[in-house]
């Protein structure tokens, strides 16, 4: 069994995630498909996601590439949050994670339907709404707005407290039919760093109505993709990942041949069949990653690129805030003055020349902005300190 390290993790990363200055990639879509998915929970990340992989990439490109050329899609899935995945990947993740988020969602609301005293029947209430909200969107090929749904499907337009400080509210039931593929978030009503979707049927924004894949094989597609990007990776990562069980992952480890590997600490990882050789070194190099960017989302066990930096990086719901990484490794985070400038937050001592090349990203960070300053309420306590 081959033993991968801690320093050859890094180097991975490095490379597969376009990180690296001689690894970087050219478009929004070439961004999408070296990380597998971008995480879109916060807007503005999948465009700075996008900023740190790619050369000459604008914002109006990364818009381009979601919402005229349709080539990347914003999907509900893994863990019932919200991702950018390539066009090709989008039916693996209907038949497998998005499925499970939709059905658990499905039960939720059903239950919240009786308990708020909506109607008895929550299944059928349900499934009326359903009926409706699609008959509408198909009526509407440019799409709708929430609040435009809400206003022609009456009986959705409802807002209750089911429990102590938690409202119920429509935008449950298009969460509902987005995970199930069968409506997707089309045209972006706001700005690049907000998320005011047109709701819209798949089949108005793919030019075709879904076609989910079996369970099995949409799971075993995305782990094939997770581990080219991630690998190697034990279980315990990709359960997490995934948000799913042991027996998924174990059976798509078991379809795609993958390799165990020795990790540092004593762990098993899992590799691609043809991916077990050492990579080349990436060389130096310094990025700067938003908050819940998927390079410091891949993994549950984060040790060996954030070190003793987990508490001031993450907030109590486990969400990265903004990093600052050199050759592979987290070393402090990054925020704005009031005039837009960036600036790096160290967390240990770096050299010159790191110290430098972080400079240097922040300074093309700050030029890529243009004086715009980046909402978040992902602020770790390392970025919220004064």
């Amino acid at each position: 069994m081959r033993h991968v390290t801690d320093e050859e993790r890094r180097a991975r990363l490095a490379t597969r995630h376009a990180l690296a200055p001689g690894h970087r990639v050219t478009t929004a879509e070439d961004v999408v498909r070296a990380m597998t998915v971008l995480h879109a929970t916060e807007p503005a990340t999948v465009y700075l996601s996008s900023w740190a992989r790619a050369t000459g990439l604008t914002a109006g490109d990364v818009t381009a590439a979601l919402q005229e050329d349709r080539a990347v899609v914003k999907q509900l899935a893994m863990r019932r949050t919200l991702f950018v995945f390539p066009r090709d990947l989008v039916a693996a993740a209907w038949g497998g994670p998005a499925a499970r988020v939709a059905r658990n969602e499905r039960v939720a609301i059903v239950k919240d339907v009786v308990k708020a005293g909506i109607d008895a029947d929550g299944e059928g209430w349900l499934d009326r709404a359903r009926e409706q909200v699609l008959d509408v969107l198909a009526a509407a090929p440019e799409g709708l707005t929430a609040a435009e749904v809400r206003r022609a499907v009456p009986m959705i337009d409802v807002k209750v407290a089911v429990t102590p400080g938690v409202s119920w509210t429509a935008s449950r039931i298009l969460t509902q039919l987005g995970a199930s593929g069968e409506v997707m978030r089309g045209a972006n009503t706001g700005g690049w760093h907000t998320s005011r979707p047109r709701w819209t049927l798949t089949r108005h924004w793919l030019g075709a109505d879904p076609e989910p894949a079996k369970a099995e094989e949409g799971y075993r597609e995305i782990v094939r993709r997770w581990l080219r990007t991630f690998g190697p990776g034990t279980e315990d990562d990709l359960v997490w990942w995934l948000g799913s069980t042991k027996t998924t992952v174990r059976t798509a480890l078991t379809e795609l041949d993958a390799v165990a590997v020795t990790l540092d600490g004593g762990r098993t990882g899992w590799v691609l069949p043809d991916d077990v050789a050492e990579p080349a070194g990436p060389g130096d190099w310094a990025a700067l990653l938003p908050v819940l960017d998927p390079t410091v989302m891949g993994w549950k066990e984060r040790d060996f690129y954030l070190g003793p930096h987990r508490d001031p990086l993450f907030d109590r719901s486990g969400n990265a805030g903004s990093t600052a990484w050199v050759d592979g490794r987290v070393v402090g985070c990054w925020v704005q003055d009031a005039a837009g400038v960036v600036e790096v937050r160290l967390l240990e001592r770096v050299s010159a020349r790191a110290r430098r090349a972080l400079d240097d990203e922040a300074a093309r960070l700050t030029a890529w902005l243009a004086g715009f300053r980046v909402p978040s309420v992902y602020a770790s306590p390392a970025m919220r300190a004064p």
